[in-house]
């Protein structure tokens, strides 16, 4: 038996569910680097450290890897936004729900990347995709900040309104930190983000801006 041979039975032995979840994040660390239009099955193989024939073992196309990829990305949103609920406040909750994808942007630069360049190119192709993680992670916040205002409701377009903005902040810290991958100007940004978030909050809530 030769290496390439006990290489694919050893991986073989692997649960298929663990080896889609490496393909998964192997896609996403290549789609990071080479977009998608190379972001080919050999590529993110070899990424994987496994070889083509067991990824075609796993997925039957490339398109049903990557729609597992688009659920991942939307997951992955869920998951950060979920974990940033300081459980407190309507004002506090929003600050910390930005703050806290704003600190995994800078932590997942790889994840920054592919998110963004799945998104636009979902756009692109006029597929719904984007359009899906999009909504399901602005639907996330609006959750964790309805539950912030149970005691003290507000209207549900104030909560959307919220939502858009911190998806709106989030997303001008992401490009800009994608374009320079400066990480001492990034954590300023960080600050001068939460602090437009404040501002704009305690005009519309009509409460005093919090102190940085």
């Amino acid at each position: 038996m030769d290496a390439l041979q006990w290489e694919d039975v050893v991986a073989r032995r692997i649960p298929a569910a663990q080896r889609r979840s490496d393909f998964i994040n192997a896609a996403v660390e290549v789609i990071a680097i080479h977009g998608i239009e190379g972001a080919t099955t050999r590529r993110i193989a070899e990424q994987a450290q496994a070889n083509l024939a067991l990824l075609h073992y796993c997925y039957d196309s490339k398109e049903d890897l990557f729609a597992d990829v688009y659920e991942f990305v939307a997951g992955k949103f869920r998951e950060v936004l979920t974990a940033s609920d300081p459980h407190s406040d309507l004002m506090a909750t929003a600050r910390q729900l930005l703050r806290g994808v704003m600190e995994f942007y800078l932590e997942s630069a790889s994840f920054t990347a592919a998110a963004l360049e799945l998104i636009s190119w979902a756009g692109r192709q006029h597929g719904n995709r984007g359009i899906e993680v999009y909504d399901q992670a602005l639907e996330t916040a609006r959750a964790v900040l309805r539950g912030a205002s149970s005691d003290h409701p507000v209207e549900p377009e104030i909560i959307n309104q919220i939502a858009y903005v911190i998806a709106a902040l989030a997303d001008g810290f992401a490009l800009n930190w994608f374009t320079y991958g400066d990480r001492s100007a990034a954590t300023e940004q960080m600050d001068i983000s939460i602090s437009v978030l404040d501002s704009w909050l305690a005009a519309r809530l009509g409460t005093a801006p919090v102190e940085l």
